[in-house]
């Protein structure tokens, strides 16, 4: 259950539309949903504000459709699957609206959310290369009701493209900068823009950057202020704090 309806059902309580014993076997649903495989946490809105999303990896494309269904059936409207191969895109696609995006293994099922959020998110890569976890991290964004501009291939071996696109960046409520290789990004536009800024490694690069540990360790080191660092491509980790921080003061 969506916390908009539970706010819904204590209004009609509130303006006598609804008796109170209504409105309990209204929010008397499991919080969650056993289904055997997995156990659906209808609440999780309530609690944090968003929805549960689903992890695609490692999941049958039969189990990710069944997680879907159920989350449809509770009410929720918009479900995020990260890390969803095109072969569960194709069958969940058969039985639910879905939006996927392949570069970023990520599927929409259901209707985009409103953007509701108080600005607006700059996804910004270092390289080309770095476009999968960003589209991860920009999708995760827009699902969760953000305005998204994206910035891609502006990294430090050419600078001048990140510096054309000043007022861009100056102009977000919060930046997600992506990169691999010795992850230089993140100090540069942290040194640069008054919001916070949300660094993501990625393991792109050659040997000695270990599979983005180079970059990791990097964004760690930044003398940048203001700057936070996410898990080695965790796209969707950031894409999330950057929606949390975009919607600060809202229920």
């Amino acid at each position: 259950m969506e916390k908009h309806r539970i706010f819904d059902i204590l209004r009609e309580v509130e303006n006598g539309k609804l008796r109170a014993s209504e409105a309990l076997a209204q929010l008397r649903l499991e919080p969650f949903e056993d289904l055997g495989y997995a156990k659906v946490d209808h609440h999780r809105s309530i609690r944090q504000g968003a929805a549960e999303v689903i992890y695609g990896a490692g999941k049958t494309p039969e189990q990710i459709d069944g997680i879907v269904a159920a989350m449809r059936r509770a009410g929720q409207k918009t479900i995020l699957i990260t890390r969803m191969a095109k072969e569960a895109a194709e069958l969940v696609a058969k039985n639910h609206p879905l939006k996927y995006c392949e570069l970023g293994s990520v599927g929409i099922a259901g209707e985009m959310h409103a953007k509701d959020g108080d600005g607006k998110i700059v996804i910004a890569t270092g390289g080309t290369s770095d476009m999968p976890v960003a589209e991860e991290a920009a999708l995760t964004a827009e699902a969760l009701g953000n305005e998204v501009s994206r910035l891609y291939d502006v990294g430090v071996a050419g600078i001048h493209r990140l510096l054309s696109r000043l007022e861009l960046i100056m102009d977000a409520r919060v930046i997600v900068a992506i990169a691999g290789m010795e992850g230089a990004l993140a100090s540069v536009i942290g040194g640069m823009v008054d919001c916070p800024v949300i660094a993501v490694p990625t393991s792109v690069g050659y040997g000695a950057s270990f599979g983005g540990v180079s970059a990791l360790l990097s964004m760690l080191n930044s003398c940048a202020s203001g700057v936070s660092v996410v898990n080695i491509d965790n796209g969707f980790g950031a894409g999330y704090l950057a929606s949390m921080i975009n919607h600060m003061g809202r229920l």
